[in-house]
């Protein structure tokens, strides 16, 4: 998870907090979110990534952009690190739909934030090839997104979003278009990123697979609809290294059933 410098009689701020959220149309008279409470808290020296999950139209995207500034809420605070969020604040975010632009090659999609920065050529080039071979594409930097799978297509999209250097990543259902075997090639890049690369990231993840939220989240958030809520908190406490043989395990499987079982309690309380 993040990790941030502070004296001894410091307080470490959350990581991320929302405070009294409602999300209000109609002129107030519908509320899609209503008195939502968040808290990531920081724990140094320990990764965190959290899934959020729940039924369609819940909310789970909407929180993803409060927390990113994209939207901000009809009431209600939002802080990162204990600070309203500004442009300055350091979050990525990658998205279910594919995000690069279809003339610039993967480098040059890479390289993009660090090109709007001012970078020189040269230093965006090998600080974006350095991501690139973090997600494996190396073969494929001078291709075009029209001749990339769907797979890699997000992969230049998380590539991006790390040379950003973000102390919070946010991804909304960023493998919900892909193939099965893609989505598990995805969960295992993940995997090894979480231990590598993104061990100083805050990730929040979006997903309506509870396999694949087990197996990458180290907290599961539930949330419910009518109105949009946080209803659950289930810490997940499989090894932090984990591999594709973990879900074959009964304690995976354990833990894959328990939480079904909320969300089905879950739908049928709607």
């Amino acid at each position: 998870m993040a990790k941030v410098e502070f004296k001894n009689d410091e307080k470490i701020p959350d990581i991320i907090e929302l405070k009294g959220i409602y999300q209000s149309y109609d002129g107030g008279k519908t509320n899609i979110i209503e008195d939502l409470d968040l808290l990531i808290e920081n724990e140094p020296g320990e990764n965190q990534l959290i899934a959020l999950l729940g039924p369609s139209g819940c909310g789970k995207s909407t929180l993803l952009k409060y927390i990113s500034g994209i939207k901000n809420p009809t009431k209600g605070e939002v802080l990162l690190y204990g600070k309203v969020p500004t442009r300055d604040s350091i979050v990525g975010m990658v998205f279910q739909d594919y995000s690069s632009f279809p003339w610039r090659t993967v480098l040059e999609n890479v390289a993009l934030g660090l090109e709007l920065q001012g970078v020189n050529v040269k230093e965006r080039e090998e600080r974006a090839m350095e991501m690139i071979k973090l997600v494996r594409l190396e073969k494929q930097a001078k291709s075009y997104p029209v001749n990339l799978s769907g797979g890699q297509k997000q992969r230049v999209a998380i590539a991006r979003s790390l040379l950003a250097s973000p102390k919070i990543l946010l991804m909304d259902e960023p493998f919900g278009a892909l193939d099965t075997q893609t989505r598990f090639e995805m969960q295992d890049l993940m995997q090894s990123l979480i231990n590598d690369k993104l061990e100083d990231t805050a990730i929040v993840f979006v997903t309506h697979d509870i396999p694949e939220a087990v197996f990458l989240a180290d907290e599961i958030l539930l949330m419910q609809s009518n109105p949009g809520q946080i209803s659950d908190r289930i810490k997940i406490t499989l090894p932090s290294n984990r591999s594709r043989d973990l879900k074959r395990e009964n304690k995976f499987i354990k833990q894959v059933w328990e939480i079904e079982d909320k969300m089905s309690k879950l739908i049928s309380h709607k």
